[in-house]
């Protein structure tokens, strides 16, 4: 039975790292980079970008991403790429404009930089492109050949991004251990289709215990708007941990259930790490996990302000018709859902999402 691992060809992270990409874009020996960007942080940030790219900037294009990683929206930017006739994609953003510029690094076979600029989940690290709807429901996954050339993460830039975002990644990072746990216990493959080495393994286990040792002290950093050092581990276990932890290892309940509350309109608005921090809730109570434990990690939910509740995700109405309609979506779209050791049907799974939202109302 074969293992795999896999990562981005480099990581680097820290204050000002915005002003090496020209550097590390000599290394390929390209000349024309399109810049993916996002539009509420063009003015502020393309500058930045720019010069970090040095005299590459002379000839690069940018493209201002619409708002939702589509298909069409991917057709859109290809179609911008090839008109430039860029030979280095340079994503700039949150997560949808990231998986959107993986999405045109795939169509036009170019080689890819990330530049995040939000640490609201771990799409940075990965070759997954995770395709959404018009009306924001999750559509479709897709995977480059290899993962990005470049993840160029400047804490600086993160800092001053909304609390919220940080939050979310915190609620996406905490699921690692849990998941990868299920899916190796469940003998499923990770996403480079092969089991997991026991370095994932480790990687996802120190992915949970740095944003709980970290998070909150990182959290005062968001508030202030200054780095500190509980930041800049946080964000690495947010970007990379967590990113290599889910590629390598796998993912379970907790990831799958943002099949079903993103096709909800009321909590599709929810961001990623919002949902799956609340399916981590749905997936431990599966695993029946003691309620010290439980109580303790609903504590650190509740200082750091992560969802408890579908009302906390933004749910108005009855709560069971809605979780009967989550169960359902997610038991028939989400590819990971059987990876788990314990028995489980669609039923169980309902039951299971109104009980944690009932249980902490």
């Amino acid at each position: 039975m074969l293992r795999a691992f896999g990562a981005p060809y480099r990581y680097v992270q820290g204050r000002g790292a915005i002003t090496q990409l020209g550097e590390f874009a000599s290394t390929l020996e390209v000349r024309r980079p399109l810049i993916i960007i996002d539009e509420a942080i063009k003015d502020i940030l393309l500058p930045q970008v720019m010069h970090g790219l040095g005299h590459l900037a002379d000839q690069a294009v940018y493209a201002v991403f619409s708002g939702e990683c589509t298909r069409s929206e991917v057709a859109r930017l290809s179609a911008v790429a090839a008109e430039a006739k860029a030979d280095l994609i340079v994503g700039v953003g949150g997560g949808k404009t990231i998986d959107t510029a993986k999405g045109v690094r795939i169509q036009c076979k170019q080689p890819i930089f990330i530049v995040p600029t939000i640490a609201s989940n771990d799409s940075p690290t990965s070759r997954l492109v995770v395709l959404y709807t018009p009306e924001h429901a999750v559509d479709e996954v897709l995977r480059m050949p290899t993962n990005p050339d470049l993840v160029l993460v400047d804490t600086e830039v993160l800092v001053k991004a909304p609390e919220r975002f940080f939050i979310s990644g915190v609620g996406d990072a905490l699921s690692k251990k849990f998941e990868a746990a299920q899916c190796i216990g469940s003998g499923r493959n990770n996403f480079y289709d092969a089991q997991a080495t026991l370095l994932a393994q480790a990687i996802s286990g120190l992915c949970y215990d740095t944003v709980r040792e970290h998070a909150e002290g990182a959290l005062d950093a968001v508030r202030s708007r200054q780095v500190n050092d509980d930041f800049e581990r946080t964000v690495e276990a947010t970007i990379l941990l967590s990113g290599l932890a889910f590629e390598n290892a796998g993912l379970s309940i907790a990831h799958s259930l943002t099949r079903g509350l993103s096709a909800i309109p009321e909590l599709a608005s929810a961001l990623h790490g919002e949902q799956v921090a609340f399916g981590l809730l749905v997936q431990l109570l599966l695993e029946g996990r003691p309620s010290s434990f439980m109580e303790d990690l609903l504590s650190f939910y509740g200082r750091m302000g992560l969802p408890r509740t579908l009302a906390e995700l933004g749910l108005h109405g009855d709560p069971v018709p809605a979780a009967q309609l989550i169960a359902k979506i997610t038991w028939e779209r989400a590819p990971y859902i059987k990876a788990f050791t314990f028995p489980l049907n669609q039923d169980r799974l309902a039951a299971a999402i109104l009980e944690v939202h009932q249980s902490n109302s």
